[in-house]
């Protein structure tokens, strides 16, 4: 009887570059959603006549806890808060493309579990919504709750076009 070689990674491994590429197109991904969400809110920030003023609002949110958000109308646009806002939210973009680019390679080894990651998006897509409007009500004040679904759904649109255009065999079956 032969023995089998199984090969362990070693601590401080570098890792192996099929995971390298997993975490490459993660960051690829998760710009593009981030990307497309805030050009998204950019233009309809400029159509309104208050450019940076999403950014400034969630800034104000996330950072001060909503205070200057009792009268979002003559919130002043903040560079501090749009560059604080829009480091986090790259930074919760790049996590979602690694976790997105994780859950396609394993979708590739196994089609079965693409609808799990389909049903999956939605439940997500559909409990932010919920959240925001039960935790974010002064934020859902300051914007309409329709740019923030459109936004969403624009942000997922451009990571499924990352991902179709990266993999573009991959198949999900039921």
């Amino acid at each position: 009887m032969a023995a089998e070689s199984v090969r362990h990674p070693v601590a401080g491994a570098p890792p192996a570059p099929a995971e390298v590429a997993v975490y490459a197109e993660g960051v690829l991904v998760g710009l593009a959603g981030a990307a497309a969400i805030a050009l998204w809110f950019f233009v309809i920030d400029v159509l309104q006549g208050r450019p940076l003023y999403t950014p400034t609002v969630l800034g104000t949110a996330l950072f001060r806890g909503g205070r200057g958000l009792e009268d979002p109308a003559h919130l002043a646009v903040s560079l501090e808060m749009v560059i604080s806002f829009t480091w986090v939210h790259a930074l919760v973009f790049l996590i979602l493309g690694m976790g997105t680019a994780r859950l396609v390679a394993s979708v590739e080894r196994n089609p079965s579990l693409g609808f799990g990651v389909v049903l999956l998006f939605v439940v997500l897509q559909y409990g932010f919504l919920q959240v925001s409007m039960v935790v974010a009500e002064p934020v859902l004040h300051a914007l309409a709750w329709p740019a923030v679904l459109g936004g969403n759904l624009l942000a997922a649109a451009a990571m499924v076009a990352v991902i179709r255009w990266r993999h573009p065999t991959l198949a999900i079956e039921p």
